[in-house]
C-alpha cells in the first residue's frame, strides 16, 4: 500500500463515499493481500477524520475483504487456495452468464467501449504500467455486466472481487499474456453475437489466465483436498 494514496473525498454521505473509495481500491488492484491498512493514514490523505475511515473499514472487515488482527493491525484478506478456487468456478458461472448475455445486447459503441479497454491494456502492458494494466483488465471484466444490462450481477461481481482484485494484482504481472489474450476471442464472440462463445470465451479467460494464480498458490503448501475438489 506504500505507494497508493487514496484522494480526499466529498463530504456528502461521507461514509458511503469512504467505504465506495476503500473498496474500489480492493476491487482494482491498489492493494495486495496481507497489505496492512492503517486507519490514521488513510483518513490523513482522505481528509477527514478516523471515524468514518474506522466504520467503513469495519464494513469491509464484515464483507471479508479485511481482516482484523488487532485494533491497531488490519491486513488485506489473503484467499487461500480452496476459497480462491470457489470464486473462481462462480465467477466463471456468472460472468459467462454476463458475457453471453452482452452478446445477445451490444451494440456498436458497447463493442466499441470493449475494444478500447483492451487497446489500452495493451498499451499499458508494452509500458509496462502493471497498475493500469490491472485497472483495466478489471474494468473489461464489469463492462461485461453493463453490456448486458445486469445491474444486479454486477453488484454481486463487485462483492466476489473485494479479494479477488488484490490477489490478481498480486499475480498480475507473473501471468503475462495470460491474463489479456482471452479477451480478444470474448470481443469477437460478442460481436459475432454468439452467445454461446462468448460464455465459453470468458470462462477460458478466468480458469486459464488464472492458472498461474493456481500454481504459485500450490507452491504455498495450500495442496488441500477441499482445494483438489474444486480444482476439478
Amino acid at each position: 500500500m506504500a505507494s497508493f494514496r487514496f484522494k480526499s473525498v466529498d463530504r456528502e454521505n461521507l461514509g458511503e463515499t469512504i467505504y465506495g473509495a476503500l473498496a474500489e481500491a480492493l476491487i482494482q488492484g491498489h492493494l495486495k493481500p496481507n497489505d496492512r491498512v492503517k486507519i490514521r493514514d488513510i483518513a490523513q490523505q482522505m481528509e477527514t477524520s478516523v471515524t468514518p475511515v474506522r466504520d467503513a473499514i469495519l464494513r469491509l472487515v464484515q464483507d471479508g475483504a479485511f481482516v482484523l488482527k488487532s485494533p491497531r493491525d488490519i491486513r488485506v484478506r489473503a484467499l487461500a487456495l480452496s476459497e480462491y478456487l470457489e470464486i473462481r468456478n462462480i465467477r466463471g458461472e456468472l460472468e459467462g452468464f454476463a458475457a453471453a448475455e452482452a452478446a445477445r445486447q451490444a451494440k456498436a459503441a458497447d463493442i466499441g467501449s470493449l475494444v478500447s479497454l483492451v487497446d489500452e491494456n495493451e498499451k499499458a502492458l508494452r509500458a509496462r504500467d502493471s497498475v493500469r494494466a490491472i485497472e483495466l483488465n478489471q474494468a473489461f471484466h464489469f463492462e461485461l455486466a453493463k453490456v448486458a444490462k445486469l445491474p444486479i450481477l454486477l453488484d454481486v461481481l463487485r462483492r466476489l472481487w473485494l479479494p479477488m482484485g488484490p490477489l490478481i494484482s498480486q499475480f498480475y504481472d507473473a501471468g503475462g499474456r495470460a491474463m489479456i489474450d482471452h479477451h480478444y476471442p470474448v470481443v469477437e464472440a460478442i460481436r459475432r453475437g454468439d452467445c454461446d462463445a462468448a460464455r465459453q470465451a470468458i470462462r477460458e479467460d478466468i480458469f486459464l489466465g488464472g492458472k498461474v494464480i493456481y500454481d504459485l498458490k500450490m507452491t504455498e503448501g495450500e495442496n488441500t483436498s477441499a482445494a483438489q475438489h474444486l480444482a476439478g
